[in-house]
């Protein structure tokens, strides 16, 4: 691994800090690939029971680095098929981890940078964050999994407003379309997100893995086929020590300690 994606894993917290501030963080195709393969880390690391994205800098990710698009478009439109497939298995990798992974925003939030930002459980973001589709103005159409986040989101017109248009929005907007969860002030972001990730490490990991998996399949089942898959989740929780713990805590008014295996 490089210098230009850092990964370190602290007290069951798996931090993935993607390092190149001097262009904002912009992924170049190495740095595409080091996004694939510490998502994939991250999602086997059974040391972190939880993720956070975060980026060094002025920025969280603004996208792709457009100046190496120039340097190689002789082949680009050939090469960039193989890239995308890449960045598309760092974000399935994200989705398909069994544990929470948050993203941890600030400054500039663009073009693939939005794609990873919504492939996140949840999204923690500094006040003054400008999110932008961006892709539009390049005169590309989107990858990352924006067009199939977005409209899930916001709807069809506001994605299709937010894609077309490329305009820069506030963290007002974004959170009134439920695409970020918090809003915090710029000085506090890092420890509002540790403090977060901290609740969420010391949480029924099996619980959150069930729950993600099931929240991530129900656009594929029928009604009976998800009632079928909640039973089946619950009862794989209720043999766990982890179940056990949090009902005699509760009958006995206090606060449960979860094992994490």
């Amino acid at each position: 691994m490089s210098e230009s994606i850092l990964y370190a894993v602290a007290d069951g917290i798996a931090t993935v800090t993607f390092n190149r501030p001097q262009v904002m963080n912009a992924l170049d195709p190495a740095t595409i690939l080091e996004f694939r393969a510490v998502s994939e880390r991250a999602e086997q690391d059974a040391q972190a029971r939880v993720v956070v994205l975060r980026g060094a800098g002025p920025a969280f990710l603004a996208g792709g680095d457009v100046a190496s698009f120039k340097a190689n478009l002789a082949t680009f439109s050939r090469d960039v098929v193989g890239l995308a497939g890449e960045l598309h298995r760092g974000v399935l990798a994200l989705r398909r981890a069994p544990k929470p992974v948050i993203a941890s925003v600030h400054g500039a939030v663009a073009g693939a940078g939005m794609s990873i930002m919504m492939a996140c459980d949840l999204v923690i973001a500094a006040e003054g964050t400008k999110f932008s589709m961006a892709y539009s103005r390049i005169a590309t159409s989107p990858d990352g999994g924006a067009s199939w986040f977005l409209p899930r989101l916001a709807g069809y017109q506001k994605a299709m407003e937010l894609l077309l248009l490329a305009e820069a929005v506030d963290t007002t907007a974004m959170l009134s379309m439920g695409a970020i969860n918090r809003v915090v002030a710029a000085a506090e972001l890092e420890a509002a997100t540790m403090k977060l990730a901290q609740r969420l490490a010391a949480g029924p990991a099996t619980a959150y893995a069930e729950t993600k998996a099931l929240v991530n399949s129900q656009q594929k089942h029928t009604l009976t086929q998800h009632l079928d898959a909640e039973a089946q989740a619950f009862a794989r929780c209720s043999a766990h020590a982890d179940f056990a713990e949090g009902v005699t805590a509760f009958v006995e008014k206090r606060k449960a300690v979860f094992k994490h295996d």
